[in-house]
């Protein structure tokens, strides 16, 4: 039994084509991990997501609304609303000329795209709604008044989600991710001294 495992082995070697085994071993290359492809084939594949989610922020909108008909007639609302804003980079701009490398340094440098405001949406299970005035007595009126304190409330929540803070966190969660991106596949193929820089 010992020597039927022998045998097919001897076998095995005998017919490999043992002349392209051993010119592929020696190449020049061959165990060799190409950088710049690790690199193409990040950006391709990050390119293929479209878009990345890099920040959220949650606010709450506070607006107030009044009309007032004929001059004798008027109703207002409060509205309290909170919403929730997403942040993200467009991958669809990331392209390998926005990926450098030195192969001195070892250094990747991404240049990454611009952050954007994503849709705001709003979370009207959690509103507080106040109403006074004559003209509230009509739902109609209601609804308009609503649909007025939706719009300041859209304006106001995009205010606050551009603040400069938010701005610069939301910047500094992109150039994480983008990093993160970067290294786990160079990590991977073995790369371990290759810095990833990303910024704007």
């Amino acid at each position: 039994m010992l020597l039927l495992p022998i045998a097919t082995f001897g076998l095995g070697y005998w017919v490999a084509p043992k002349e392209q085994l051993d010119r592929e071993v020696e190449q020049s290359g061959f165990l060799q991990v190409d950088t710049k492809q690790v690199l193409a084939t990040t950006v391709e594949s990050l390119r293929e997501e479209n878009r990345m989610l890099v920040f959220s922020y949650k606010g709450t909108a506070r607006v107030r609304v009044k009309r007032t008909k004929l001059w004798l007639f008027d109703g207002t609302q409060q509205l309290i609303v909170p919403a929730v804003v997403n942040y993200y980079i467009n991958l669809q701009e990331l392209t390998l000329a926005d990926v450098q490398y030195d192969e001195k340094t070892k250094i990747v440098r991404v240049k990454v795209p611009r952050v954007t405001l994503g849709d705001i949406t709003f979370q009207p299970e959690l509103a507080t709604t106040i109403n006074g005035g004559v003209l509230t007595y009509s739902q109609e009126q209601v609804d308009e008044l609503q649909r007025l304190n939706y719009v300041s409330a859209r304006r106001a929540i995009t205010a606050q989600a551009q603040g400069r803070g938010l701005v610069a966190a939301a910047r500094r969660r992109a150039i994480d991710n983008v990093q993160s991106y970067f290294e786990i596949p160079l990590r991977i193929v073995g790369q371990p001294d290759v810095r990833v820089v990303a910024t704007f």
